[in-house]
């Protein structure tokens, strides 16, 4: 190989192996409740993966702080699922490496950039295949839609189990009404807006006691260092049902929101916004889980990002 192929051959591969390193739909940090990470409980499903959805098809990252313990209903939970062929794992990772570490030392012989175009091919061709043909998501129409709302944005009907199916961990599928979907959407500007206005008592109100203590903790910190997250005008885009289920006298349902808001971080003293953009609102898609115990309100139980 020539030393000017070989040289544009390294700039692919490195280019490449710089895409493995960065997580993708990765974004600034976030000053939102839950800052941009997965945490809470979702009862017997805490460990598994929620049903695909129009508004999160590639899933949700695995719960990442939680006070439900692994194997907590018997049986041993059920592990995150991979992300599938991407650049950092599976059958993409070992034929791109293969064919990235030959290249970047100098390697000769046939084999190396056949291996490099097939791992990029394999990986591209997953995410067509995943987004034009995944079985089973979750969700419909509108929910305003459906009640003649003028197809406004909103909540969709889903099929109460998502893409997973089926009863788990002996869990009964549970109906999730109109009146749940708007409880939802209230809870989700309603948690935003105390979070952004540091309102501990609504958010104790609004959450579980482990949810809260996650926010609390954030709250905390910020206020330890000086700054405050500054949340105005929180507003759902779109959402739908990933999967809803009883145990016992606890329902619980996962529905998979984009949404909108304002989202900065100003420092206390000056007032100096030190983090986002405040004439800009951000986008977010993330899945909140919502329990009921004996027919109570929906409270906040756990939150995971959208992959």
């Amino acid at each position: 190989m020539s030393p000017p192929l070989r040289r544009s051959f390294h700039a692919v591969a490195l280019a490449l192996s710089l895409a493995a390193l960065a997580p993708l739909g990765s974004t600034a940090v976030d000053a939102k409740a839950g800052s941009g990470s997965s945490f809470g409980s979702r009862g017997a499903r805490t460990f598994s993966q929620p049903g695909f959805t129009r508004t999160a098809p590639g899933g949700a990252a695995p719960i990442q702080r939680s006070e439900t313990p692994q194997g907590a209903f018997g049986g041993g939970a059920a592990p995150a699922p991979s992300r599938g062929f991407g650049f950092g794992s599976g059958l993409a990772a070992g034929l791109l490496g293969a064919g990235l570490f030959g290249l970047l030392g100098g390697g000769q012989g046939f084999g190396l950039l056949p291996l490099l175009l097939i791992g990029a091919l394999a990986f591209f061709a997953f995410r067509l295949f995943r987004g034009r043909s995944m079985p089973g998501l979750a969700g419909g129409p509108s929910l305003r839609s459906g009640l003649g709302g003028g197809g406004a944005p909103g909540m969709g009907f889903g099929s109460g189990l998502g893409a997973g199916g089926g009863q788990r961990h002996n869990a009964a599928p549970l109906a999730v009404t109109p009146a749940d979907f708007d409880a939802f959407e209230s809870a989700l500007v309603d948690i935003q807006t105390a979070y952004g206005r540091e309102d501990a008592p609504a958010l104790g109100r609004l959450t579980t006691p482990e949810v809260f203590r996650i926010f609390d903790t954030d709250l905390r910190a910020n206020a330890a260092r000086g700054v405050h997250n500054d949340v105005r005008d929180p507003r759902l885009l779109q959402g739908d049902l990933a999967e809803a289920w009883r145990e016992g006298p606890t329902d619980y349902a996962t529905v998979a929101m984009r949404f909108a808001l304002r989202d900065v971080t100003v420092e206390r003293a000056s007032g100096r916004v030190v983090g986002g953009d405040p004439s800009r609102p951000t986008e977010s898609t993330e899945l909140w889980t919502f329990r009921r115990d004996r027919g109570g309100p929906w409270l906040l139980s756990a939150i995971q990002q959208s992959r």
